[in-house]
């Protein structure tokens, strides 16, 4: 019997976890996973996992897991081998694309696929040889406005602004419920604990939601918000660090701001507050603890997303960062480096 240790990451959601999987293999048999841990020397994770990590071990070793390719018979199922599998593929959609034209495919990509190094490093490739415009994917339901946002403000689609969780002093969420999602567009396992660290180093943690959330319940403030109103407590939000001089230089090259500031003059605290639902006061004194902090973060994520004025929503909340100094900053919304170039 062989017992052996692999280092790999748990890729069932975006904290990407770091992982010790220990495998035995017995005589002729397949490896047989017999420990799922987490990997105390991960730089992220430093040991953490949740149960879908552990429960990996379940999906691998399930009786009823496929093992390769199917092919449908009358009513039956009869396996194929892979090559079998890849020509019947290709040539069917060779010849759909033939028949009704390029556009006859489509393609969609779940979540998962941004976990998976081979799907993100080879599928644009494939994408690009089916010339097919239906493409389909969660970010069209997701994130799409974070891309949006990125591409007209930074030039590229994929520089997404992430929370420097661990070394801010106050990070105010918008539509995001990270105890439940393990975080997202930003990496962060043990979320929990990484949010309470903010508040025991003698930050602040503060909420807008519509309804009291697991990460509002942790929060120091939570704020209900009108559903669809976020758009208007951000304008009123960044109206009052321009109208109260509550703004701070970037060390980035800024282009633009004056016409901001002109562009949003008539968004007042006390004007949007009806249209979120939140009393001017709270929204002026909001803004003020913000810009007080010396390191701050605003992060809004999918709640702000999938709502009418989603785009407006992260464009308003990367001002924010922006005019307060805090983009690009540690303890801010920190712009990193690609593991990829």
């Amino acid at each position: 019997m062989t017992r052996t240790e692999h280092y790999r990451a748990c890729h069932l959601c975006e904290a990407i976890c770091g992982l010790v999987i220990e495998t035995v293999v017995e005589a002729d048999s397949a490896p047989r996973i017999t420990s799922i841990k987490g990997d105390p020397l991960d730089t992220f994770s430093r040991g953490h996992i949740c149960p879908k990590a552990v429960a990996l071990q379940d999906i691998q070793n399930d009786p009823d897991r496929l093992r390769q390719p199917m092919l449908r018979s009358g009513d039956q199922w009869q396996p194929i081998a892979w090559q079998q599998a890849f020509d019947l593929v290709a040539e069917r959609l060779y010849a759909i694309q033939q028949r009704h034209g390029q556009n006859a495919v489509a393609v969609y990509q779940g979540n998962p696929s941004v976990h998976n190094y081979g799907l993100m490093t080879h599928s644009n490739y494939f994408l690009g040889l089916l010339k097919t415009r239906n493409r389909f994917s969660a970010t069209s339901v997701d994130q799409l406005p974070h891309h949006l946002t990125s591409f007209l403000m930074y030039g590229h689609g994929m520089l997404l602004p992430i929370p420097d969780i661990d070394h801010t002093d106050f990070m105010l969420i918008l539509g995001g419920n990270p105890l439940a999602s393990n975080g997202s567009i930003m990496t962060v396992p043990d979320v929990e604990k990484r949010l309470k660290a903010i508040q025991q180093r003698g930050g602040k943690l503060v909420v807008i939601d519509p309804r009291r959330s697991e990460t509002a319940a942790i929060a120091d403030q939570h704020l209900f918000v009108r559903p669809g109103g976020d758009a208007a407590l951000l304008f009123g939000l960044l109206n009052t660090l321009f109208e109260e001089g509550l703004t701070r230089e970037s060390h980035l090259p800024v282009d633009g701001l004056e016409q901001v500031r002109h562009a949003i003059a008539g968004f007042t605290a006390e004007a949007m507050s009806p249209r979120c639902g939140i009393a001017a006061e709270q929204i002026r004194q909001l803004a003020r603890d913000f810009a007080a902090a010396d390191k701050a973060v605003c992060y809004g994520r999918m709640g702000v997303s999938t709502q009418t004025f989603g785009t407006l929503c992260h464009w308003l909340a990367q001002l924010i960062n922006l005019v307060t100094g805090n983009l690009d900053r540690v303890g801010g919304a920190l712009c990193t480096e690609p593991a990829v170039d």
